[in-house]
């Protein structure tokens, strides 16, 4: 992979109030959000589930491992692609 460059994240856990808020605090804490649709949101046919494609300026591969980490880390996110 070259960098710099932009990568979307695909990020999901349970549809809360505040799901989106709190991916976009974490994100925003390694990288930058780029791009006309920065932030694209899908919900489960049942709606109990967000899923949030993210699109980040990626600067190197340890950023993008700090980051899924995180996250992946995090007891509310359930799944990371």
């Amino acid at each position: 992979m070259d960098f710099p460059s932009i990568f979307p994240l695909k990020i999901m856990g349970a549809n809360d109030d505040d799901f989106e808020s709190l991916v976009l605090e974490i994100v925003g804490k390694h990288a930058t959000l780029v791009g006309e649709r920065t932030v694209s949101r899908r919900l489960s046919r049942g709606g109990r589930f967000l899923s949030l494609t993210v699109h980040i300026q990626a600067e190197s591969q340890t950023q993008l491992d700090a980051l899924y980490r995180e996250l992946s880390s995090h007891e509310r996110v359930l799944m990371m692609l």
